[in-house]
C-alpha cells in the first residue's frame, strides 16, 4: 500500500483514518423514445430527493476534533500510530520530511450524542493528545476531557462543558440497513468542517484484520483524512456507524470506507459513560478456524468450530481444562463458526459468569463449564480495585495492556521467544505519555522484574508509588530494548 499524501492543513497529518462518503454526478444523455418515459422502479421511487432536511437537523451536532501532539524531536521521532492490523490498509506512514519540532496539531471528526457534551470520536483521533479541543459547526471551541477509550473498537468518549443545552443526534438500529441503503456522512475532510456526502452501503460484517471484535459496515465513500470519527447517518437522520477505516492503495478515496456499527459502538458508550472502562469477557486462548485437511485429521465433517491452538497459562481456559488441539463447537449453547464468531461472543459474556461448553476431543465430544475472567486489556493504575482508583492520590501510568498472545505477536512483528505485555494504549498527558511510552512497545521488565501479566506490572507501580521513586521499565520497541523511567502521577495533579 501506498502512503498517504500530505496536506498542510495538520502537521504532520498523524490521525490517518478517515471516512466520508460521496455520490456520484449523473450526467444527463439523450435517449431516443425514452425522454417522456417516468421512472417506475422500486429502486427510482424510494430515491430521496434531497438530504438537506437531514443535513439542517444534524449538521449543528457534528463536531471538529483538534488535538495538538507531543513536541516532535527533529528527527527519527515516533510513527503515528494507526489501530491494531491497520497498516496494511493504510500504507508505511513513515513517507515524507521528517517533522519539525515543536507541537503539532492533527484533526478529526466527531458527534455530540447527549445535551449535556458528551461526544463520540475514534480513539486512534485522540491518542496520545496532549490536549483535545472540539470545535462546533458555528465555531465555537470547548477544551474537551477524555471520559475513556476503548483501543479494541476504536471508540472514544469525550466531555465537554457549556452553559446552554448542545445539539445532538440520536442512535439508530445499524442492524436494520440493508445493503443498498442510503448513508450519508457528515465530518471534517482536511479542516473544512461540516462536509455532507452520501453514497450506499455496500457491505456488512467486514472484517478488516484491525481488530479481533471487527464488524463494520462498509459504504462507497469518499474517505478523505480528517473524516475519522464522524457520524455515518441512515436516510432518517440517526446514527448507525462511526466513520473509521478506509482501504485505498494511494491514501485517497477508492470508494471502500468502514465504520463501526451504531451496535457496537452505542455498547461501548454506555459502558465508557459508566465508568470510563470496556468490560469484557476473557477466555485466554489462541485460535484459528480449520479447513477441510485439518477437518479430515481431526476426524470431523466440515469445517465449523474454532481450534484452540495454545491457552494462556492460568487463563480461564486453562482452569476449565481446555487444552491445545480442542475444537470448540458450541459456547454458552450457542454454535461456534469461526473463531471471530468465539470473541465476539466471550467478549459479550458477564465477567464471572458459568457457562457452558461443547469441545471435540480425541474424536469425541465433551462438556467443559468456563468461568469468564475479565480481559486482562485494561487500563493500569496502582491500585487493586475500582474503589481505590477513586481515591485522590492513586498513583496513575495510564496505559492499556493486552497479553502477548499468537494473534498480537503477529500483528507488532514480535518474536516468539519475546515475553511480556504489550501496550495498546496511552492516556493522553498520563504519566506513561509524558515519559514517551507509546502503543506497540512490549514490557517486559519492571523495577528489575519480569513482567508477563498484569498483577506483576501492577505490583511494581505500586511499590515504586510506595516509594516515592520513578517506575523503571525495560521497553522492547522496534526490534531492540530500551530502559524507561516513568514518573508516576496521582489524582490530583
Amino acid at each position: 500500500m501506498k502512503q498517504f499524501s500530505k496536506t498542510s492543513i495538520s502537521r504532520p497529518s498523524r490521525h490517518l483514518i478517515a471516512t466520508a462518503t460521496a455520490i456520484g454526478l449523473v450526467l444527463s444523455m439523450p435517449t431516443t423514445g425514452l425522454a417522456e418515459q417516468p421512472a417506475t422502479t422500486a429502486a427510482t421511487a424510494s430515491a430521496p430527493v434531497s438530504f438537506s432536511a437531514i443535513v439542517k437537523e444534524q449538521l449543528p451536532a457534528v463536531v471538529g476534533i483538534v488535538t495538538t501532539l507531543p513536541d516532535q524531536p527533529m528527527q527519527g521521532g515516533p510513527v503515528p500510530q494507526l489501530p491494531p492490523g491497520m497498516g496494511d490498509l493504510f500504507g508505511d506512514p513513515r513517507g515524507g520530511p521528517p517533522p519539525a519540532p515543536g507541537p503539532a496539531q492533527a484533526l478529526g471528526s466527531g458527534f455530540i450524542i447527549t445535551d449535556d457534551g458528551y461526544v463520540v470520536t475514534n480513539n486512534h483521533v485522540i491518542e496520545q493528545a496532549a490536549t483535545i479541543e472540539v470545535v462546533l459547526e458555528d465555531e465555537r471551541r470547548f477544551d474537551a476531557v477524555l471520559v475513556g477509550t476503548d483501543p479494541a473498537t476504536d471508540i472514544a468518549l469525550l466531555k465537554i462543558e457549556s452553559d446552554e443545552a448542545l445539539p445532538h443526534v440520536e442512535w439508530g438500529a445499524s442492524d436494520d440497513l440493508e445493503i443498498g441503503d442510503w448513508t450519508i456522512a457528515i465530518g471534517n475532510p482536511f479542516g473544512l468542517g461540516g462536509t455532507v456526502t452520501a453514497g450506499i452501503l455496500s457491505a456488512r460484517s467486514r472484517n478488516i484484520n484491525a481488530g479481533p471484535y471487527d464488524d463494520f459496515l462498509q459504504t462507497d465513500a469518499a474517505i478523505n483524512r480528517g473524516n475519522s470519527g464522524g457520524p455515518l447517518f441512515n436516510a432518517a437522520g440517526d446514527v448507525v456507524g462511526v466513520n473509521t477505516a478506509i482501504a485505498s492503495p494511494s491514501g485517497g478515496s477508492v470508494g471502500i470506507g468502514f465504520a463501526v456499527p451504531s451496535a457496537v459502538a452505542q455498547r461501548i458508550v454506555a459502558d465508557l459513560r459508566a465508568d470510563g472502562t470496556v468490560e469484557r469477557g476473557w477466555l485466554g486462548v489462541s485460535i484459528q478456524p480449520i479447513n477441510e485437511d485439518i477437518a479430515g485429521a481431526l476426524g470431523v465433517e466440515g469445517t465449523d468450530g474454532t481450534l484452540v491452538a495454545s491457552v494462556t497459562r492460568d487463563s480461564p481456559a486453562e482452569k476449565a481444562g481446555l487444552k491445545a488441539g480442542d475444537l470448540i463447537l458450541q459456547m454458552n449453547g450457542a454454535p461456534v463458526d469461526d473463531p471471530r464468531a468465539l470473541s465476539m461472543a466471550v467478549a459479550d459474556l458477564d465477567v464471572g459468569s458459568n457457562v457452558p461448553m461443547t469441545i471435540l476431543r480425541g474424536g469425541e465430544q465433551q462438556q467443559l463449564e468456563v468461568e469468564i475472567g475479565l480481559h486482562p486489556s485494561q487500563t493500569l493504575t496502582g491500585a487493586d480495585d475500582q474503589t481505590e482508583q477513586a481515591d485522590p492520590g492513586t498513583p496513575q501510568l495510564g496505559v492499556s495492556i493486552a497479553p502477548l498472545d499468537a494473534g498480537l505477536r503477529e500483528r507488532l512483528g514480535l518474536p516468539e521467544e519475546l515475553s511480556g505485555i504489550a501496550i495498546t494504549g496511552v492516556r493522553p498527558d498520563s504519566a506513561a505519555a509524558k515519559s514517551g511510552l507509546r502503543p506497540g512497545d512490549v514490557i517486559t521488565a519492571a523495577s528489575g522484574t519480569d513482567v508477563s501479566d498484569l498483577s506483576g506490572l501492577r505490583s511494581a507501580v505500586a511499590e515504586a508509588a510506595d516509594k516515592d521513586a520513578p517506575l523503571l521499565l525495560r521497553i522492547y520497541r522496534g526490534g531492540t530494548y530500551t530502559f524507561v523511567a516513568v514518573r508516576l502521577a496521582d489524582e490530583t495533579e
